[in-house]
């Protein structure tokens, strides 16, 4: 839609929540979609977009708030990109949630279900993640009410997260509710002592400047990591800003830094190079210790990932004589925490870094009956791999967004194991998978699972059987 062509659509009643994180309500029988807003709320909505079968649009006036509003805890909510469902009381979005995974497995995949478990709320909805990263940026979002003309120099400096949509819009953050401390006082030291020492700020579009991200990794004992990412090097800049933040948080027990000159932010293929302290941190669940390096894959809510597994524990319902296979295995850790019940297991991971991981976190704990491999899903499993290395008698997958690959299903139907249990981040994609395999399996548990709090994001379990 052109600029002079943008309608405002007056005194619209928001009726339901709507799929990733938006809100719904019906215009002259169409559907409109619209962020931030809660069921109850009366606003004014200017479109964004008009096709024949669906409408979207923005808040311009808010006319009556909803009775189901509460006051967000957040200075930056609205602009910040997260947390979009803080004006929702906890336990409706767990309620939505639920069915948003009732809706998706059975509209999607029309998939026979049976009693849902309710779902696993979160035991923490603030301070819950062990992993934040933060961009540097030179020019940063500007608030409603600033003026760009007014705004110079180091005023224009931002720390934060990038704006949903813009991949060169940084929101300068103050304080994050995400990430306990000392997070935030990490970030805004950082910040201050940049600001004060002249360090430029990274130029998304220009790609100049010299700071560009940091990222900082917790552990349920305490321990802190710290990566700080840096544009090109320039080791006196680079000693004199790690070792102010080293001498300031103590508590820092693992200190890298990473030199970055490419176009993207990914430093998964760069050298993360140890500064100071341990290679690593680490986190326990019961008595299985997990290795977390700069760039491993944990799940970023501690504790609500031990009752995801132990929610997939019980799914498997293992006898302590069986094979199983842990496909999209990351660093292991659903695969280790199961070991104890299992004869062997077998750990399957694209990602080599993390397979390396899995392997570590299996000696260091004296597992012995585990086994990873690294390598593409549908190249890796094989009549040929399944083969060599046991008949799997269970198999638990935990897949990205996408969900499998087409030959994965394949194979997995023509193995035939026992039982599997499905655990997936995105409920869509695990309909289409689960309508593919239900050729031969019945579904016999889902339980939804909240990892993420104050946002649409859902996680669900789903226990199958072989017919």
């Amino acid at each position: 839609m052109k600029r002079k062509d943008k309608i405002v659509l007056q005194n619209i009643e928001i009726e339901a929540v709507a799929a990733e994180g938006n809100a719904l309500a019906h215009v002259d029988g169409k559907v409109l979609f619209v962020p931030q807003c809660i069921p109850g709320d009366i606003v004014d909505v200017r479109l964004t977009k008009k096709r024949s079968g669906f409408m979207e649009g923005i808040v311009v006036n808010m006319v009556k708030p909803s009775d189901l509003r509460v006051e967000p805890f957040c200075e930056h909510y609205g602009v910040c990109g997260g947390c979009k469902w803080q004006s929702l009381p906890y336990n409706l979005q767990l309620e939505y949630k639920q069915q948003q995974v009732v809706d998706q497995l059975t509209r999607i995949g029309h998939l026979e279900l049976p009693e849902i478990t309710p779902i696993l709320g979160s035991q923490e909805i603030k301070y819950y993640r062990n992993k934040l990263e933060f961009t540097f940026s030179n020019r940063r979002w500007l608030l409603t009410g600033e003026d760009p003309e007014q705004v110079t120099g180091a005023e224009r400096l931002g720390l934060g997260f990038h704006i949903s949509g813009f991949f060169d819009k940084v929101l300068d953050i103050k304080q994050c509710h995400l990430q306990a401390e000392p997070s935030n006082e990490i970030r805004n030291f950082i910040k201050a002592y940049a600001i004060e020492n002249n360090l430029t700020f990274f130029d998304l579009r220009e790609q100049t400047g010299y700071l560009r991200n940091m990222i900082v990794r917790t552990a349920s004992n305490g321990d802190v990591m710290l990566i700080v990412v840096f544009a090109y090097e320039d080791t006196q800049a680079r000693t004199a800003l790690l070792d102010a933040v080293k001498s300031k948080f103590p508590q820092i027990s693992s200190l890298h830094y990473v030199i970055n000159g490419k176009r993207n932010d990914s430093i998964s293929d760069l050298d993360c190079i140890k500064y100071y302290g341990d290679d690593c941190i680490y986190d326990t669940m019961e008595d299985i210790k997990f290795r977390i390096g700069p760039k491993s894959f944990y799940q970023t809510n501690s504790k609500q990932a031990y009752r995801l597994y132990s929610v997939v524990r019980d799914f498997a319902n293992l006898k302590g004589n069986e094979v199983l296979y842990d496909l999209y295995t990351g660093t292991g850790t659903i695969g280790l925490f199961l070991s104890s019940k299992a004869k062997k297991v077998v750990g399957i991971e694209y990602v080599k870094e993390a397979i390396d991981d899995a392997k570590i976190n299996a000696e260091n704990n004296g597992i012995t009956n585990s086994f990873f491999y690294a390598g593409d899903m549908k190249d890796m499993l094989t009549g040929k791999f399944i083969e060599e290395n046991g008949q799997p008698d269970i198999v638990v997958l935990d897949p990205p967004r996408a969900g499998i690959h087409a030959d994965v299903a394949k194979v997995l139907l023509e193995a035939a194991p026992k039982r599997m249990v499905y655990v997936s981040c995105n409920p869509a994609s695990q309909a289409r998978d689960l309508a593919i395999l239900s050729e031969k399996y019945r579904i016999t548990a889902v339980r939804p699972v909240d990892m993420f709090p104050h946002t649409h994001h859902v996680e669900n379990v789903v226990a199958l059987e072989l017919k």
